[in-house]
């Protein structure tokens, strides 16, 4: 479908029609200036009277207090405006824009997963000095997963050592963006910065710099007369551009006829959802320059939901088909993020794609067979709720009253009975335990996690059934502290944490011959259990073998099983540090026994002896687990990341590059790999990134035996 023409399939009843309807996210590397921008967007859309600002706690969107205190964007927040541009096609026509502020930090990359998911268009923000940075490319690679048309905003123009030409030119080079150009050229920089040139519009726009307007003022001009040859160059590149993607323009372009500036945005929109044009605009958001034409490009150039191809989903079946925004369809969406709230419980927020959902209405779920109650729907203003009657086609929402629900999850009219494509989430890369300090606190810290586990599909929560201990697994240290910080603030748990013991094993090396006897008299009927076996080492990997060489009836056969029952018991527990015994073979081969005083309790008693004797004269060893790493970084931090490799006691299996990436694959024990994810991030410049598997278990060196004994199971307390 096309937003020129009105679609007849809108409802009459809803405020704004699709075509004057924006979904938009707000992403960049962190401290790009995301959440001072939104912040300004809203105060200029008059959904605020007050600008408020990140350094001083109190802005709109960040408004969970670990947010305000460290001044960074920890969860995606949603919000509304309006706005209406005064030239254009859309002149005069007000438009409902909705917004989510995406955190910039990688330990939270999920929350800018799941937003671009179900949003329709970006402002990718970058920074006038660095221009683009680690995160930047990250962002960027979700975006063209999900197929998203994004506007690029140069932010922080009065910083000293910007360049707005410079930072366009890093889009070329690092993203590969060969149609970033320029919409509006800067008027002066760093301190001053002063105003935009609109090439589309061939004006200039000149903001107050007085102490009682801070730039929020501004009036249209005439083009500097020392930057008219600049803005006529740069003009021509831009229409040069749009002829590839628009014929009226491209045919006025070679025929050398002036192209109109609303032929030009028409030009410019086509090529924006092309995704192969950027459009890239200069500004100041916290000096309050740049944003008013920064909305006006949402609305000229982003696409309303009726502007994208048809969402596909698949039907019981597995069959393709596809969800198009209609009112007056059956109910299709994706629950694409879980939040509780302190004054009204669960929500669950929503992107419908198709139909009117109403409350109090009833959605099923595909994954669970069931039905959901939606007993209110709610607009998201960052931590302010909005309780609206019904949401339309294209529309972004909360649902409360829905219980059984998991991100990702599809929730439609039951007739319909399909699923939309979730979005995907990365694999935690960093654990470490967490215990309660009390017993009282067992119980909340089990609710709190369960739900924090649910909000965030990159948090993960499991138990480790060899030592009790409850791991927590995330995207990076920052992300498991904000989850302990929650758990503090929000559920009341006072929790330790510290690193996850590794789960050593130990095994042998040497063969050897092992007795063990039972004897016990009790002054009536005693016990007696004698045994001998043979101790020798198995194959890598082929576990453990346990073979009956009695013959004679030397042991009867009811007393076998009891005794390789104790010998397995005893593998349980190596003589070394009390971790498990693997690959071994046993052969039971000669005892003796009482015709009164034998036992199964007594055989299964020699055979843990036996076993303890045979193993302590068979070489015994202490494994631990090895890992198999693969990072991937560009070529220029290689030799960084193979030393530190190197310095973990890893082995390089292998290089390979492909493109400017470089992958190296190595061989890294488990216990050197705590911190690796900060560090890795810290000399790649946050470039790099890294998974790692189980790969086998290998000797420790002798020279970290003893702190591993010390810190081994049998040397801590015993677990209440």
């Amino acid at each position: 479908m096309s937003s020129e023409t009105l679609s007849s399939a809108n409802s009459k009843d809803r405020a704004y029609p699709l075509e004057y309807t924006r979904n938009i996210g707000i992403a960049a590397h962190i401290d790009a200036g995301k959440t001072t921008t939104t912040e300004r967007i809203i105060f200029y859309a008059g959904v605020v009277h007050k600008i408020g600002e990140v350094h001083d706690g109190t802005a709109v969107t960040d408004w969970m207090e670990q947010e305000r205190e460290r001044g960074i964007t920890i969860t995606s927040a949603a919000i509304s405006c309006n706005w209406t541009d005064k030239k254009g096609p859309f002149a005069g026509i007000e438009h409902q824009v909705n917004i989510i502020d995406t955190p910039g930090h990688v330990d939270f990359t999920a929350e800018v997963e799941r937003s671009l998911r179900v949003l329709d268009g970006a402002v990718a923000v970058f920074t006038s000095v660095e221009g683009v940075q680690p995160q930047s490319e990250t962002v960027w690679r979700q975006m063209d997963k999900y197929h998203v048309p994004r506007l690029a905003f140069i932010n922080k123009m009065d910083r000293t050592g910007a360049d707005f030409l410079g930072a366009i030119e890093s889009m070329r080079t690092k993203l590969g963006v060969k149609n970033a150009h320029a919409l509006f050229l800067p008027i002066g920089s760093e301190e001053n910065f002063n105003g935009l040139v609109d090439l589309v519009e061939e004006n200039a726009i000149l903001y107050d710099d007085s102490d009682s307007s801070m730039g929020a003022n501004f009036e249209y001009a005439e083009i500097p007369a020392e930057q008219k040859d600049q803005a006529m160059e740069h003009r021509e590149a831009l229409v040069a551009a749009v002829a590839d993607f628009d014929d009226n323009v491209a045919m006025k372009y070679l025929e050398g006829e002036e192209v109109s500036p609303d032929e030009l945005k028409l030009g410019i929109r086509k090529a924006t959802l092309s995704l192969d044009f950027c459009g890239v605009i200069p500004g100041s958001a916290f000096k309050n320059k740049g944003v008013q034409p920064l909305l006006d490009a949402v609305i000229n150039y982003l696409p309303c939901p009726l502007d994208l191809p048809p969402m596909k989903a698949f039907d019981e079946d597995q069959n393709e088909t596809s969800v198009e925004p209609d009112d007056s369809s059956k109910v299709a969406g994706l629950a694409f993020k879980l939040w509780t709230d302190p004054y009204v419980g669960k929500l669950v927020f929503f992107r419908n794609y198709q139909g009117t959902l109403r409350k109090g209405s009833s959605l099923y779920n595909p994954r669970t067979r069931k039905t959901e109650r939606v007993s209110r729907l709610m607009v998201m203003k960052a931590d302010s709720r909005e309780d609206i009657e019904c949401a339309y086609s294209g529309d972004i929402c909360a649902i409360i009253g829905a219980k059984n629900i998991v991100t990702g999850d599809t929730l439609c009219d039951r007739d319909l009975e399909l699923t939309l494509e979730p979005p995907t989430f990365p694999e935690p890369v960093i654990s470490m335990s967490i215990e309660p300090k009390t017993k009282a606190d067992q119980e909340k810290m089990s609710i709190g996690l369960q739900r924090l586990s649910e909000e965030d599909p990159t948090f993960q929560v499991t138990t480790n059934q060899e030592t009790g201990q409850t791991i927590i697994s995330g995207m990076g240290e920052l992300h498991l502290e904000i989850i302990r910080d929650r758990l503090f603030r929000e559920f009341k748990v006072e929790a330790d944490a510290g690193r996850p013991q590794i789960a050593y094993r130990e095994t042998i090396r040497g063969a050897s011959e092992g007795e063990g006897k039972f004897i016990r008299q009790t002054g009536g009927r005693g016990q007696y259990g004698h045994c001998l076996i043979k101790l020798e080492p198995n194959e890598t990997g082929e576990g453990v073998e346990l073979e009956d060489k009695i013959v004679g009836g030397v042991i009867p056969r009811e007393y076998i099983k009891p005794t390789f029952s104790g010998i397995t018991e005893a593998s349980q527990n190596g003589v070394i540090a009390g971790y498990p015994v693997i690959d071994f073979k046993v052969s039971l081969y000669d005892g003796s026994f009482h015709e009164v005083d034998s036992s199964e309790m007594a055989f299964k008693m020699a055979g843990i002896f036996a076993f303890k004797d045979a193993m302590a004269k068979a070489q015994p060893v202490l494994l631990e687990p090895i890992m198999k790493v693969e990072v991937s970084t560009p070529e220029e931090y290689q030799g960084d990341l193979m030393g530190d490799l190197n310095r973990r006691r890893g082995q390089i299996q292998g290089v390979e590059t492909k493109a400017n990436l470089c992958m190296i694959t190595a061989l890294v024990p488990l216990e050197s790999m705590f911190g690796y994810s900060t560090d890795m991030r810290s000399m790649s410049k946050g470039r790099a990134n890294y998974s790692m598997e189980p790969s086998h278990f290998d000797t420790v060196p002798t020279s970290l035996v003893e702190n591993i004994v010390k810190a081994s199971p049998r040397s801590a307390p015993a677990r209440s």
